[in-house]
């Protein structure tokens, strides 16, 4: 696989998971996961993690796949790549993953001392990722091996942090986040 066709894959099989957590930011408000509660005088996860936001963010990104499903033929007849389509499972594990991945980063950002918002370099840029691809991998383990090869998972690894870094800053100039990162 040429790169081009790899940077296309990468793209089309991260979508699902690269929608949630935007979606979840729309969505707003709702009741919080974690209902108020601490652990060692902080707050679980804090309000910004909300079974609102979860159930969006996870319905949005498997819609996105359900999308990708249908224009699979037609997107790689006109990129000249082939592309995977999504299993049920998959569907569902990729947004979901996507979403679990970025609940967990909230807990590791409490029980390290950091507020809500306040920046986690590394871990904002890739725990969603880091979400998604497990429970994919769990979800349906040889769909995931023959997608995923070492050069779509490097190019995920290197395009994500610059895609969060520039749909976050969008973010924050439309006014929807409070900070730009």
């Amino acid at each position: 696989m040429d790169l081009f066709a790899s940077l296309v894959t990468a793209i089309w099989l991260m979508l699902p998971a690269y929608i949630p957590n935007n979606a979840a930011v729309l969505a707003g408000g709702g009741r919080p996961i974690d209902g108020g509660r601490s652990l060692g005088g902080r707050r679980l996860l804090g309000d910004g993690k909300t079974w609102r936001g979860t159930a969006v963010g996870t319905t949005a990104g498997a819609l996105v796949a359900v999308a990708l499903n249908r224009l699979n033929a037609s997107a790689a007849e006109l990129l000249g790549v082939t592309l995977p389509a999504f299993p049920l499972s998959v569907l569902v594990a990729l947004p979901l993953g996507a979403m679990l991945g970025d609940i967990g980063a909230s807990f590791l950002k409490r029980r390290s001392g950091r507020e809500r918002g306040a920046p986690f370099p590394g871990v904002d840029q890739l725990d969603f990722v880091v979400g998604a691809l497990a429970l994919a991998l769990l979800a349906a383990p040889n769909w995931f091996l023959d997608a995923f090869s070492a050069t779509v998972l490097g190019i995920i690894l290197v395009v994500t942090p610059l895609l969060h870094v520039l749909t976050n800053a969008i973010a924050y100039v439309i006014g929807v986040k409070d900070e730009p990162w």
